[in-house]
């Protein structure tokens, strides 16, 4: 589906969402337990969180481990559901705007406490850094791509004048949203994760940041899918090289797909998902 088709789909069906609120209790409740469910689960897999669906399903819903992995993956997979509260808390709270320091209290509630994680010097060495939670990187992160080469993000020492310039242009978007919702998220996604200010978790820190945005602006919150890895990262990278209209396609696409749940939910309709191993 062209752009141009994705925006005036996207634009019908928020009419359409909105045409139905408020859901009925019953509705919401279910809507909203299966988007929990489908944002752990997936946002967690895609970065290597061991958990399959159903466990993560008695671990959410049951308080109960199952399964034969690391402990940590356990950990966060809950630390990760408190940030999803966090993020729906804060989105409902009109009276403030999103700030750097709920940023790195997201990051802080999904990493929990201080590890170890295997990294890479810059002649490529393997070596091993200590992560600490909520606080930017103190040295770089730059990644080795498949082709051998170094994708470089902000270095440390950038961190703080990018972001505040990233929170101000977050800002005075949220205060004049734009008439298409695709391309904020996606310029959003791309911004940040070109600086990379933590250590770890961010890329689940920018999923985190899009459902604030749809939730803050009254959309349904989406979900991007772990099976569907391949085809994200493809278009974050050509994102890189300045193809920013794949990014844009691919997040308006999965916003479609999920105003459709949340309508079929709004009507009282079953959800049917696929549940992925």
């Amino acid at each position: 589906m062209p752009l141009g088709q994705i925006n005036k789909r996207i634009e019908e069906l928020y009419k359409q969402w909105h045409s139905l609120q408020p859901l009925k209790p019953e509705d919401n409740e279910r809507l909203w337990k299966k988007i929990r469910l489908e944002w752990n689960y997936n946002s967690n897999r895609i970065e290597g969180n061991t958990l399959t669906y159903e466990e993560t399903e008695l671990l959410l819903f049951q308080d109960r481990a199952e399964g034969d992995h690391l402990m940590r993956d356990y950990e966060e997979m809950k630390a990760h559901d408190l940030a999803v509260e966090k993020v729906r808390e804060l989105a409902g709270d009109k009276e403030r705007h999103l700030t750097e320091a709920d940023i790195r209290n997201l990051n802080r509630l999904i990493l929990k406490e201080p590890f170890w994680k295997d990294a890479e010097t810059p002649d490529g060495q393997l070596t091993r850094k200590q992560i600490f939670p909520g606080k930017y990187k103190t040295q770089p992160n730059h990644v080795r791509t498949a082709t051998g080469e170094i994708f470089r993000f902000a270095i440390p020492e950038e961190v703080p004048a990018k972001m505040k310039g990233l929170m101000e242009w977050f800002r005075e978007n949220m205060e004049s949203p734009p008439a298409s919702i695709a391309p904020f998220l996606a310029q959003l996604h791309h911004r940040f994760i070109i600086i990379h200010p933590f250590d770890d978790g961010n890329g689940r820190i920018v999923r985190l940041l899009l459902n604030y945005v749809l939730i803050r602006l009254g959309y349904p919150p989406f979900v991007i899918e772990s099976r569907d890895k391949d085809n994200y990262f493809a278009t974050l990278q050509k994102a890189d090289t300045g193809n920013m209209d794949a990014l844009v396609i691919y997040l308006g696409r999965t916003l479609v797909s999920w105003f459709e749940i949340g309508i079929r939910a709004a009507e009282g309709k079953e959800l049917f998902f696929e549940k992925l191993k």
